[in-house]
């Protein structure tokens, strides 16, 4: 009598869930799977959002007249970050609900003079971004994504490897019958370097053995003749470096989605959903979507920029007789947000790098972290007890599945989220999203139960009375 009084029943998604709410977590996972296929950088990210907002009557903020009637709005920043809002009936001054995802994943991007030739092979160096395991990303097939700005201004998207009839890239590796003196006795951070993940893209010739640099000029040829590229415009090009291929079911149930990019695009998909099926909430919902959280959150598209803040501002203009600067500092402590991104799973082959009765466990429903950073929990904000009772209650008031965790044991590592950066306004925040497995690799594992638990739990949060 005791234990069912007491003890937290903590148990899979699942079995809280009928055949019904079953069917919809699948279902949903497939636009999911849409989405993670459609949105492999963050500027398609951006672009997809955009589609699926307009579609739901969100308007450009800048594009609308000061004091409107109008309750959807819409802001992009640098095509990197996005931001939408539905009005609600509180006065934004009173603060808003925010939910802040990222749009960024580790990846390799090419570096601004690229193109090399080394042994009769046309080669591109690439520099890693974000937190990668170097050797994931050896010998599978890779994309090329993004951003090309050519001589004269003009714009040229790139995408090759994705589609069945393109070509994919791969970075080689060493064979393991000549790796016992390169390789095998060095450590892990040793043995791959930086440095050697060079992309293999051809290796045919142009003319003879007479053309200097005939295997780099075969590459240059094509570039130029299907985008009017030339070698020259990879300094003023963004073009990254994506596993090839769809978003797939894992595992003979098909409970589990595997793909590059859901962290944090678990959170972006899950929240952007949430909301875009708001009517009328008692206080306005704000969904951000930000770049650059994977290197810290750093320059004019992380959150450590101003977007936020501008974006704020433009609501309070648009709804109010006041949008200075006061208001705006009076509205952001005054604001309840979640910071939207995963937590690391419990791994059965490795459990030692855990805490087993604070890591969170695939299956489990949506995960609340309430402080994240490394050893005395050095860069986190750590959310207070009464914005976690709040949440809390939320939760358990709409029957969504949730779990606490922390990221791995105390002195084994740590990390960061943006939580922080929105937190220096003074607004309540903590971190709230899916546990994965094998995040920063190039397939990622999560639970459907745990995706649409989490659609439930942002979906909760922005409806909340203030």
């Amino acid at each position: 009598k005791l234990r069912e009084q007491l003890v937290w029943k903590k148990a899979p998604a699942w079995e809280s869930m009928g055949e019904t709410e079953r069917n919809k977590a699948f279902k949903f996972s497939e636009n999911y799977k849409i989405f993670l296929d459609e949105a492999k950088t963050e500027r398609e990210a951006v672009s997809v959002i955009l589609e699926r907002a307009l579609k739901k009557g969100f308007k450009n903020i800048d594009e609308v007249e000061n004091r409107v009637s109008w309750d959807k709005f819409y802001k992009i920043h640098r095509n990197k970050t996005i931001a939408l809002a539905v009005i609600g009936k509180q006065p934004i001054l009173s603060g808003v609900n925010i939910i802040a995802s990222h749009i960024d994943s580790p990846r390799l991007d090419l570096k601004q003079n690229p193109l090399y030739e080394d042994q009769d092979l046309a080669l591109l160096k690439t520099h890693y971004y974000g937190g990668i395991r170097k050797y994931q990303w050896l010998t599978r097939p890779l994309a090329l994504h993004g951003k090309v700005i050519t001589g004269d201004g003009s714009a040229i998207d790139i995408k090759i490897g994705e589609s069945d009839d393109d070509p994919v890239f791969c970075i080689s590796d060493l064979l393991p019958h000549l790796a016992r003196k390169s390789q095998e006795n060095k450590k892990l951070s040793e043995v791959f370097e930086g440095e050697k993940l060079n992309l293999l893209v051809g290796s045919l010739p142009i003319g003879d053995q007479s053309v200097k640099d005939r295997f780099r000029l075969t590459v240059l040829d094509l570039l130029f003749k299907k985008y009017g590229m030339v070698e020259e415009d990879f300094t003023s090009a963004e073009i990254e470096v994506v596993p090839a291929g769809r978003a797939r079911d894992v595992g003979i149930d098909r409970s589990l989605v595997g793909a590059y990019g859901q962290d944090d695009r678990i959170c972006a998909f899950t929240s952007l959903e949430a909301i875009l099926g708001l009517k009328k909430p008692d206080r306005t919902a704000v969904a951000l979507f930000f770049d650059k959280e994977e290197i810290g959150s750093e320059g004019h598209t992380g959150a450590k920029s101003c977007f936020m803040e501008d974006f704020i501002s433009d609501l309070l203009a648009k709804t109010g007789p006041n949008a200075d600067n006061r208001t705006l500092r009076k509205s952001l402590l005054f604001s309840n947000a979640l910071s939207a991104d995963v937590n690391a799973a419990l791994d059965p082959d490795y459990p030692q790098v855990h805490e087993e009765k604070n890591a969170p466990r695939i299956g489990y429903g949506t995960c609340i972290t309430k402080f994240t950073g490394c050893g005395g929990k050095s860069g986190s904000s750590d959310a207070d007890a009464e914005y976690l009772g709040r949440i809390r209650r939320i939760f358990n008031t709409n029957n969504v599945v949730w779990q606490t965790g922390e990221l791995g044991k105390i002195d084994e590592g740590g990390g960061g989220t943006i939580a922080k950066f929105l937190a220096e306004h003074g607004m309540n925040i903590v971190d709230c999203g899916p546990a994965i497995l094998s995040m920063h690799s190039p397939f990622e594992i999560a639970s459907k139960a745990d995706i649409y638990m989490t659609f439930n739990a942002y979906k909760a949060f922005y409806s909340a009375k203030s």
